[in-house]
């Protein structure tokens, strides 16, 4: 792979939890795999030598369950090099110019607090560090719409949005990656994905895990901010943009913002708000807390190819499976007079399953062997079976960073128009229904599918 765009990965937070259990794993395995072929520099507070630095990163990956080889590992450790310094120090950028010396073409992944971002680039560029530089941010970006826009007209006071690479580790999953091939290298897939042929489109995201330890960040957040404005509308925009007409990444993220645009504003009304019997207690939850731990909506998309087709859209904690899949449902075939008791078959569905096992599934109407009823039948293709390993996100999202390739990352026209979206659901006096754990949610969820398939158990 051609990696020559960046000459220089500068991680900021290199110490913290999402380096220990994401970025160090994905690092290792592009090292495996040949290509991560520029040095490493971590920048942090806490007063490490590299020594210690090497030993964190073999540390990190023993509890991430790799299987280290020392030749690998001894390679990658000769990439590292580390700053230590407080963030707002001038004199730690300045140590950092020294150390990445002759390279010019910086990748900085800035794996800290938004509220950061500013400051670190403001210090970068104060010491003429981010002329050629790309940044690589990790959300939220934003927690409403006009917090959204204020990060970006905060970001681009500095640097351009050219430099900038919004990264979302959902859309690295090998699944979400598919939806694009299944749609436009398809041909019997792609005409089919219309107004005239869809009936509904479910996308779910189950967790069967409650917010444990991490009430005071949820608690702020909620479910709409946690997982809908981000993951679950960009499954939305690629399985309902139109087919990219250029050829490179922009191509793409014209194309969703496009859609994005075309997406109606969710609406209370249509929603259905959910927190979970228990909540209340989690340490660092506010006692009268209103955060919903679960959402259904309903949404439409004003545009030729999908009038009238509903978008059904859930997420949940602490339910019954946990199953993150997109679901489209085709119109029931007519009922010809020659084929026997069609009338009690379900009609033809698309499944992607994302988590667990990604796996693709098409399902079909088939005669019965027995008399003359039809039966469902499944075509199933589960991807490690036949793809064999999958790369994780981050080192799929990190790669493609370093060499160029963009189409993963998120545009700020497209974070604008999903927190657009969702800026409805966000009224802090939202009425909130109680449901048990091990559930899948309020019963009044159901409501929101009447006239359609409604939702369909995950597929496990």
């Amino acid at each position: 792979m051609n990696t020559s765009n960046v000459d220089v990965l500068v991680i900021f937070g290199v110490t913290g939890d999402l380096a220990h259990k994401m970025t160090i794993p994905a690092l290792y395995r592009l090292e495996q795999a040949g290509y991560l072929q520029c040095p490493v520099v971590g920048v942090a507070l806490e007063p490490w030598t590299l020594d210690r630095l090497i030993e964190e990163f073999r540390a990190a990956l023993g509890k991430a369950g790799e299987e280290v080889n020392d030749r690998i590992f001894e390679s990658l450790a000769t990439k590292l090099s580390y700053v230590h310094g407080d963030f707002s120090d001038r004199d730690t950028y300045s140590r950092l110019k020294e150390v990445i010396g002759v390279y010019h073409n910086p990748l900085y992944y800035l794996e800290i607090p938004p509220s950061l971002f500013a400051s670190v680039i403001h210090e970068l560029s104060s010491v003429d560090l981010t002329s050629k530089g790309k940044f690589l941010i990790e959300k939220p970006f934003g927690t409403d719409l006009a917090s959204a826009k204020m990060l970006n007209d905060t970001l681009h006071e500095m640097i351009e949005e050219e430099q900038i690479l919004r990264i979302d580790h959902f859309l690295g999953k090998q699944p979400i990656l598919d939806i694009s091939y299944l749609r436009f290298a398809n041909e019997i897939v792609e005409p089919m994905l219309s107004r005239e042929h869809v009936d509904s489109i479910q996308i779910t995201m189950a967790e069967d895990f409650g917010v444990e330890d991490r009430g005071s960040f949820y608690d702020r957040v909620g479910a709409v901010r946690d997982v809908v404005q981000n993951h679950l509308l960009q499954v939305l925009s690629l399985i309902t943009m139109e087919i990219p007409t250029g050829q490179n990444y922009g191509a793409i993220w014209d194309k969703k913002a496009d859609i994005l645009r075309a997406v109606v504003p969710m609406d209370p009304k249509t929603s259905v708000f959910g927190q979970y019997e228990g909540y209340l207690e989690v340490p660092g939850v506010f006692p009268s807390s209103q955060t919903e731990t679960y959402v259904a909506t309903k949404v439409f998309i004003e545009n030729w190819r999908w009038y009238g087709v509903p978008v059904f859209i859930r997420a949940g904690k602490a339910l019954a499976v946990r199953a993150t899949e997109l679901r489209v449902i085709f119109k029931k075939a007519p009922h010809l007079s020659y084929v026997k008791d069609l009338g009690h078959l379900p009609p033809n569905e698309m499944i992607l399953r994302v988590d667990p096992n990604p796996s693709l599934r098409l399902t079909l109407a088939s005669k019965d062997a027995v008399g003359s009823r039809g039966r469902v039948v499944s075509l199933d293709l589960p991807f490690a079976e036949e793809l064999g390993r999958l790369p994780l996100p981050y080192e799929r999202l990190i790669h493609d960073a370093l060499s160029g390739e963009y189409s993963l990352f998120t545009r700020e026209d497209s974070v604008e128009e999903s927190w657009r979206i969702v800026q409805p659901l966000l009224d802090p006096e939202k009425s909130l229904i109680s449901y048990k754990k091990g559930s899948l949610g309020p019963l009044e969820a159901n409501a929101l599918c009447k006239g359609y398939l409604g939702w369909q158990n995950p597929w496990l």
